[in-house]
């Protein structure tokens, strides 16, 4: 079986800034080859996000409108790690709160991807925080506006099944909670670049 051949980045040029994420363009070479090749990447902050689920066994999902898609979408709370947050579980911690009202007692690290290799130089921590309890209720005071929505757990598989919930970092985050769930394991952190 063949390794693949990685490329060594001759030099970089950001094209653009746009507040919560830049692109840049990459000017590559294979080792093997003399040819170089234009790759546009996207340098996103980090990103998080939270299953937290109360003591009656409910999901704390969030329903908000995304441009991308320009639809209404089912989500669990998340965000970007700002400058600010000391740890990717402290940005974890403020975003529940900040989306939702509620607060965990303690979030358990359940697993780290890369939410686009292709052309995204960013990662996503996903936490688990259980017998989450309401504050507070939420106020918006920028472009966001969020709904909460108490979801029974056994739920989750159907939503995800029919559509309900099409947001792939969403549904990352439970394949996780099921890896978590059977072996009882915090997630280690990777010696992996973002």
């Amino acid at each position: 079986m063949k390794t693949p051949m990685s490329w060594e980045t001759i030099s970089s040029e950001q094209l653009v800034d746009c507040r919560v994420f830049s692109v840049n363009r990459n000017l590559a070479s294979r080792s093997s080859e003399e040819r170089t090749h234009d790759f546009y990447v996207l340098h996103p902050n980090n990103w998080v996000n939270v299953i937290a689920i109360d003591r009656n066994d409910q999901v704390i999902l969030i329903e908000q409108f995304r441009h991308g898609t320009s639809q209404l979408t089912l989500e669990i709370p998340g965000g970007m790690v700002d400058p600010e947050d000391p740890s990717a579980k402290h940005a974890a911690s403020r975003e529940l709160l900040e989306e939702t009202g509620y607060a965990a007692n303690d979030l358990i690290h359940i697993g780290r991807n890369h939410p686009n290799p292709a052309m995204q130089s960013n990662y996503c921590d996903t936490f688990l925080a259980l017998n989450v309890e309401k504050l507070f209720e939420p106020k918006f005071h920028t472009t966001e506006y969020i709904e909460v929505r108490l979801t029974p757990l056994a739920e989750i598989p159907e939503l995800i099944a029919s559509g309900g919930i099409t947001h792939s970092l969403v549904i990352v985050a439970f394949y996780y909670m099921q890896l978590f769930e059977k072996t009882k394991r915090e997630f280690v952190v990777p010696d992996m670049a973002p």
